[in-house]
């Protein structure tokens, strides 16, 4: 799931980002709104949290902008405006949810099951190749009724990579939803990782199920 953090303090910033990475969170920073604008117009994200007060352009106007321009991804505002009028006024112009400052990360979390879950519910409750199934509900992965740990990242890539069961995948592609950063040509970490998740998924059965495409990237197929 890829987030755009909208927050102009770079202290809240970083604390986001690195919480929900630790979820397995693909997440991207605007540190103002012409930025968030441009983001949340040119790439495809599952949640927006938003902060109101921003830079050059507040973050009222980013979302009804958005609105606008018929951008329905889910936005959760999150700020330190706490009046009932605050709240009244950021639903009104398109909000999902409001959430104020301080917070607490546990609920910021729950919240955004929430929205997702509002947002997604023509999601299979799981994704299955050959005799691999990952439970997106619990986040248990079996593979010929074996439980598979796998770590957040590792996680988060083996989705990807089912819910796009026989598309080729660019390392770029990868990077770019699991990431969430744009291609390095000078990184090997696709290529690390997806050796990692070869070592859990395919290795001891006779069934490969990831492949590589020589000089593209990687697809997952039965």
């Amino acid at each position: 799931m890829r987030v755009l953090v909208v927050e102009d303090e770079r202290k809240v910033a970083d604390f986001l980002k690195k919480g929900l990475e630790e979820e397995g969170y693909a997440v991207e920073v605007a540190y103002d709104g012409e930025e968030a604008l441009a983001l949340a117009e040119t790439c495809s994200y599952d949640i927006i949290i938003l902060d109101i007060m921003l830079p050059g352009r507040d973050g009222l106007d980013v979302l009804r902008r958005l609105r606008a321009k018929r951008v329905s991804t889910p936005i959760l505002i999150l700020t330190a405006r706490d009046s009932v009028e605050d709240k009244v006024e950021g639903l009104d112009s398109g909000a999902d949810d409001y959430l104020t400052k301080p917070f607490a990360f546990a609920e910021l979390l729950a919240r955004i099951r929430a929205l997702l879950r509002r947002g997604k519910p023509e999601l299979p409750p799981k994704l299955e190749a050959a005799d691999l199934v990952l439970d997106p509900a619990t986040r248990e992965v079996r593979r010929g009724g074996k439980l598979i740990e796998l770590t957040n990242r590792e996680y988060a890539l083996l989705e990807y990579l089912l819910r796009n069961k026989g598309r080729v995948l660019t390392r770029s592609m990868i990077l770019e939803h699991v990431w969430g950063y744009h291609f390095d040509p000078g990184t090997n970490i696709v290529d690390v990782y997806i050796n990692y998740l070869r070592n859990k998924i395919d290795r001891g059965f006779e069934k490969k199920l990831i492949h590589t495409v020589r000089g593209v990237g990687y697809v997952l197929r039965e």
